[in-house]
């Protein structure tokens, strides 16, 4: 039986997360040692991994280290007052953060300014997340519902920059639906449209397959919600971190084989799974 393999179009690294990736290693070149990141620079294991080679290690906490010189905020970014905090220390700061996240950083900060209740569609467990709403002022509320408390009259809506485009629409209407109860709505769109177009991608190949390939760090929540449209699609899924967790029974009773990846998963981790995947059937 004559097999096909179909990769998802601009699977993969993410322009923020490339940029974050970028500046981890030329900052690993450029020193030596006391190189750190607070928290890993992205959710994927690999890549945390070849920058420890490097020298370049993830902390939670900066009193977990004695010897920091530098300390790159990871993509996702860091609360407001945990930069702030670094800055006093003295530390040398270099900010990764995606200028996406760093955008809705701002627009949250400043619809709190104006006395806007600001409102987060997302995970408020998400680093991002957490980020956003150290911004956003003290009656600020992150949401992955429809149900919104209300403690303000007028509210700013943003979203996590990696939420699935139709769940925030559903938000959404129940939120216009409600207009009556609100005397002004101010709405941003902070939405990744990398995130949005692999979605789409990837919904479409997984329509005409009969088994997806999810690659991307378990801890990854856009790889998370590619793995899930896959499998309410109804297609055989699999999500892995690493190459070697494919078998070969899962790949010899198919005919089609689609494989996309996370914003966290770099080409040669892709790479890698196309030449395994292409090895298992040979």
């Amino acid at each position: 039986m004559q097999k096909e393999i179909v990769i998802v179009k601009g699977a993969g690294f993410c322009f923020g997360v490339k940029r974050a990736i970028d500046i981890a290693f030329d900052i690993a070149k450029k020193y030596n040692s006391g190189v750190f990141t607070l928290g890993p620079i992205i959710h994927n294991p690999q890549v945390v991994e070849k920058l420890k080679e490097m020298g370049v290690f993830p902390i939670e906490n900066v009193s977990e280290k004695n010897d920091i010189k530098t300390l790159i905020i990871r993509a996702h970014g860091i609360p407001k007052e945990k930069l702030n905090q670094l800055k006093l220390l003295g530390y040398e700061i270099i900010d990764a953060t995606c200028p996406f996240v760093k955008k809705a950083q701002r627009i949250a900060e400043k619809l709190s300014s104006e006395g806007y209740q600001v409102i987060i569609i997302g995970d408020k467990e998400h680093p991002e997340v957490k980020g956003i709403h150290s911004y956003a002022g003290q009656n600020a509320i992150v949401i992955n519902s429809e149900n919104i408390p209300i403690l303000n009259k007028k509210i700013g809506i943003i979203q996590q920059t990696t939420q699935p485009f139709m769940k925030v629409k559903e938000i959404m209407k129940k939120i216009i639906n409600s207009l009556n109860e609100f005397e002004e709505i101010r709405i941003f769109n902070t939405l990744c449209n990398f995130t949005s177009r692999r979605l789409e991608a990837t919904e479409k190949v997984a329509k005409n397959v009969d088994l997806m390939i999810v690659v991307g760090g378990k801890n990854s929540a856009n790889t998370n919600q590619l793995a899930s449209l896959c499998k309410k699609i109804g297609v055989k899924t699999y999500h892995i971190e690493d190459p070697k967790e494919i078998k070969k029974n899962w790949i010899t009773p198919v005919k089609k084989i689609g494989i996309t990846a996370g914003a966290s998963t770099p080409d040669w981790i892709i790479e890698k799974v196309i030449d395994r995947v292409k090895r298992l059937l040979n």
